[in-house]
C-alpha cells in the first residue's frame, strides 16, 4: 500500500512531467477547483482556469523544472510541502533561456482518497544571467 507520502511525491512528479510536456489537462487534475497560488509582484491566483489561462501563455516556450523536495508533513487528510525548485523557460524564438529559482511551500488536501494542490506560494526569483 502506498504512504501519503510516496503519494504526495508522486503527485509531485506527475506535476512536473505534465508541465514539461505541456499537458495542462493533467496539471488541473493535481489541483482542487480552489486551489490558490501566491506568487511575488502579482495577485493571488485562483482556481483551475485562473491556472488554465495563465499556462496558455507558456504554449511558445519549452520548460525544464526540477523540484528538491525538502520537507512533507502529513496530518490527516491535510499536508504541506517544501520544496527547492528550479524551472528552465526556453522560448521557441531562439531568445536566451530564463531561469527562476526558490523555494515553495504548498498545502495539500485528500480528495476523494486522492492528494491535490490547495493552495501554493510560490517565492522564485530570476537568476542573473
Amino acid at each position: 500500500m502506498q504512504t501519503d507520502e510516496q503519494a504526495i511525491r508522486e503527485l509531485v512528479a506527475n506535476w512536473l512531467s505534465a508541465s514539461k510536456a505541456g499537458d495542462t489537462d493533467t496539471v488541473i487534475g493535481l489541483m482542487a477547483d480552489d486551489a490558490v497560488f501566491l506568487m511575488p509582484g502579482h495577485p493571488p491566483m485562483r482556481g483551475k482556469a485562473s491556472f488554465a489561462a495563465a499556462q496558455a501563455n507558456f504554449k511558445p516556450f519549452s520548460l525544464d523544472a526540477v523540484s528538491e523536495i525538502q520537507e512533507i508533513e502529513v496530518f490527516g487528510d491535510w499536508a504541506y510541502l517544501w520544496t527547492a525548485l528550479s524551472i528552465v523557460v526556453v522560448p521557441a524564438q531562439g531568445a536566451p533561456p530564463i531561469e527562476r529559482r526558490g523555494n515553495t511551500l504548498s498545502i495539500l488536501r485528500k480528495q476523494a482518497g486522492k492528494w491535490v494542490l490547495f493552495r501554493d506560494a510560490n517565492m522564485l526569483a530570476a537568476v542573473p544571467e
